[in-house]
Formats: C-alpha cells, sequence, structure tokens
C-alpha cells in the first residue's frame, strides 16, 4: 500500500487526498472518512508531510531498547500498516519532523526540520503530488493546526497554498501539469459536544468519563468547533479499521490510552459520523452536507 511513488490516478472515480504533518495523524484525524471512500472505490492517498523521526515513544510497552535509535525506520513500518488496515495508498514528502518545542521561552526549532523550511520549497513539493494525483477533494488541518504544534501549523499553510497554486499554470513550472482542486476542508475532531455525550454515557452506566478532566477544564470563551463544522460524513461502519491503524503506529498510541477509552458500540451508536469544515470550494454545494465530494462531478 505504502510508496513513494503516487503513480497514474484511476479515472471515472472521485480522489481524495488526505494532507498530514506526521505518520499517525491520518489515523486520528478522518481516518473512518477516507477508509469509507476507500471501500467505496475512490482513489484515496495519504500525504505525510514529515517522517515523524522525533516522535516520542507514547506507549510504555513499546519503551525498549532498540526501538528510539531507529524510530525513522520504526515509523515507516507503522505507517505502512496503518495504510493497509484503512485500505489508502501513502507517499512520504519528505520532510523532517520539528518536534514539539517545550519551555518558556521556547527553544528554537531544529535546523533544517520541516517547520523552518521556506513555505515556496515545502509548497513546489506539495504541488508536484498535486498535480501527478489530480485529488478532486484535500482534506488538512485548519489555522491552528488541530493543536499548536508547529509541524500542524506548516501542513496547514502548506496545504492551503497548494490547493491555491496547483492549477496555476505559471506557478512551479517543471512539477506537472496544472490541475485545479475543487475543495479543500478542515478537520475537525475535538468536540466538545461529542466528549459531552459520551461522558453523558459514561455517566448513565455508572462509571466515570475519560474525559471528565478535559472538560473540566473548557474555556466556554474558546466556542465549540461544531460551530465552524460544515459536513458529517457518515462512516461508522469503518470505525474498526480506524482503530487497526491508530494501533498500528505502536509508538505513539497506547492500547489502553484515551482513543480506545468510549466502546465502540457506544460510538457507533451515538456518534457514527466525521466531522470537517468546507474551507474554499470552487464548486457550488448546499451546506450542511454529508459528503465531500457533493457538487463534484466525477
Amino acid at each position: 500500500m505504502t510508496e513513494s511513488h503516487v503513480g497514474d490516478p484511476k479515472s471515472g472515480v472521485f480522489r481524495l487526498m488526505a494532507v498530514h504533518a506526521h505518520p499517525d495523524d491520518e489515523s486520528s484525524k478522518g481516518a473512518a472518512t477516507t477508509a469509507k471512500y476507500a471501500a467505496e472505490g475512490n482513489e484515496v492517498l495519504v500525504v505525510t508531510l514529515t517522517g515523524g523521526e522525533r516522535g516520542d515513544i507514547l506507549n510504555p510497552a513499546m519503551d525498549r531498547p532498540g526501538i528510539k535509535e531507529r524510530m525513522t525506520e520504526v515509523r515507516r513500518e507503522e505507517m505502512a500498516k496503518a495504510a493497509e488496515s484503512l485500505g489508502v495508498r501513502q507517499t512520504w514528502l519528505g520532510f523532517v519532523d520539528s518536534g514539539l518545542p517545550e519551555g518558556d521561552p521556547l527553544p528554537p526549532l531544529p535546523e533544517g526540520s520541516f517547520a523552518t523550511v521556506p513555505l515556496e520549497e515545502a509548497t513546489e513539493a506539495l504541488v508536484r503530488v498535486v498535480r501527478e494525483f489530480r485529488p478532486h477533494v484535500i482534506i488538512t488541518y485548519d489555522e491552528h493546526g488541530g493543536y499548536p504544534h508547529p509541524d500542524h501549523i506548516r501542513c496547514h499553510e502548506v496545504s492551503v497554498a497548494a490547493y491555491e497554486r496547483s492549477g496555476d499554470p505559471d506557478a512551479f513550472p517543471g512539477t506537472g501539469q496544472p490541475w485545479t482542486v475543487s475543495k479543500l476542508y478542515y478537520t475537525h475532531g475535538f468536540i466538545r459536544d461529542r466528549m459531552v455525550l459520551f461522558s453523558d454515557e459514561f455517566a448513565r452506566h455508572g462509571q466515570e468519563s475519560p474525559f471528565a478532566e478535559w472538560l473540566s477544564k473548557w474555556d466556554p470563551s474558546r466556542g465549540d468547533l461544531m460551530g465552524r463544522v460544515t459536513t458529517q460524513v457518515e462512516c461508522s461502519k469503518y470505525f474498526p479499521q480506524r482503530d487497526d491503524a491508530l494501533r498500528a503506529h505502536a509508538t505513539q498510541i497506547d492500547p489502553n490510552g484515551v482513543f480506545f477509552a468510549v466502546p465502540l458500540e457506544w460510538q457507533q451508536r451515538l456518534w457514527p459520523t466525521e466531522e470537517f469544515e468546507l474551507a474554499r470550494t470552487r464548486v457550488k454545494t448546499a451546506l450542511p452536507e454529508t459528503d465531500l465530494f457533493a457538487g463534484i462531478e466525477a
């Protein structure tokens, strides 16, 4: 499933490109949606911008000798398994993980890491893949990156720039024939309403919610991301594939962690969708939507 070369896209189907900062992001953000569209016969390509080389080992079971030392290779192996679980194709853009800086003041980002690369250079690399794969739709992160990791912020910036410029014949000569992408979406996963719904279900079963602390610290002035959501894709059938893809990223995802705290049956019954925001479109569509390809002719 995982190839560095994208190859010629098939005709007669829709093409969806999911642009992510690190390996594992594709499995935690919009994963069931990509699995659904792939299973329905559409072409789905995950573009991973960095190798995730600076990722920490977040699963205690994987914190053992020989893993950290070969993190680059391990994360590629994990990504291949995740792509296979989702039934999607995947390619690497080849930039180096910037890591998540900590401290006050924050230390400078590592020289040469993705978030320090000139935007023009990163955009050209993504435009090359866009022109080769020719997606009808791109999904990526909003201006906050989903959370403020420097690579996620830059992923947003690069994705928007590629959406705007891939169809411009004067932009980036030598990167293939221009291709105009019809729609650009942001994926939204940290929905407060969803956490409240699950917390209420835990309470009904006499159990403590794994989201209680998170909800107690919620700042109401931030608003809820549901206010930005334009599109909800029903994809509950593919939640098991999403979970398999998450578990494939064994260094990053603890199988006993919060990602798997809510029983699958509850998720499928109470909140069977994944949420997106139509950020830019070149086709007419009526909101709200239930399909990322709404308004597009194959």
